[in-house]
C-alpha cells in the first residue's frame, strides 16, 4: 500500500468510528423513542421525559421518579409520544408498585419459585440472607440477591426441587 492508499484508509477507518456511535440514536429516533424526547399526556400536558430506551422498556423520568414502560404503551402523532396517564397518575402507579413489592419482602409473606410454585413463607430476612420455610417445615437461607419482590408477590430465583434439595444438606 502507498501513503496515499493509508492516508486514504486511515481516513475512512475514523470516519466509520465517529459515525458508528450515532447510528443506534439515530434508530432511536427514527421510531420516536429517544433519550430527551417529550412524554405527553392525552391532553397534551407534559408527563415526563424519556431518560433511556432498552430494547421495548421505555424510561419515562417524571417530576418525582423513573417509570419503566413497555413500547406498546405510547402513542406517537406528529412525532410526539404520548402516554394515557397524567403525571400525577403515573408517579402514584409506580408508587403502589414499589409499595406492593416491598411488602411482599416480609416475615410470613408467601414465597413463589422461579417457575411460579409456591416453596413456602419467608422465615427472616436482612441485607445478607433471606430464610425461608419450606412447605417441608425445613428452612433454608438463600442471598437477598438470590430474592425478588414483586407485585404478585415474593419470588426466589430457583427451582422449589432445588431449594428442597439444598435444606437437606
Amino acid at each position: 500500500m502507498g501513503k496515499v492508499d493509508m492516508r486514504l484508509l486511515v481516513a475512512l477507518t475514523s470516519a466509520m468510528i465517529a459515525i458508528a456511535p450515532l447510528a443506534p440514536a439515530a434508530a432511536q429516533q427514527a421510531d420516536g423513542f429517544a433519550v430527551g424526547a417529550q412524554v405527553l399526556d392525552t391532553a397534551g400536558n407534559p408527563v415526563g421525559t424519556v431518560s433511556a430506551v432498552n430494547g421495548d422498556v421505555v424510561t419515562v423520568k417524571t417530576d418525582k421518579l423513573d417509570a419503566n414502560l413497555a413500547k406498546g404503551s405510547f402513542a406517537q402523532q406528529d412525532g410526539k409520544l404520548f402516554v394515557g396517564l397524567t403525571q400525577a397518575e403515573l408517579n402514584a402507579a409506580v408508587e403502589k408498585d414499589r409499595a406492593a413489592v416491598e411488602a411482599s419482602l416480609a416475615v410470613g409473606k408467601p414465597i413463589k419459585d422461579s417457575a411460579g410454585t409456591e416453596v413456602g413463607a419467608i422465615e427472616a430476612i436482612d441485607a445478607e440472607f433471606v430464610t425461608l420455610k419450606l412447605k417441608s417445615g425445613k428452612s433454608v437461607r438463600v442471598p437477598r440477591s438470590g430474592v425478588a419482590g414483586g407485585a404478585n408477590g415474593a419470588v426466589v430465583g430457583a427451582r422449589a426441587a432445588d431449594i428442597e434439595a439444598q435444606a437437606g444438606n
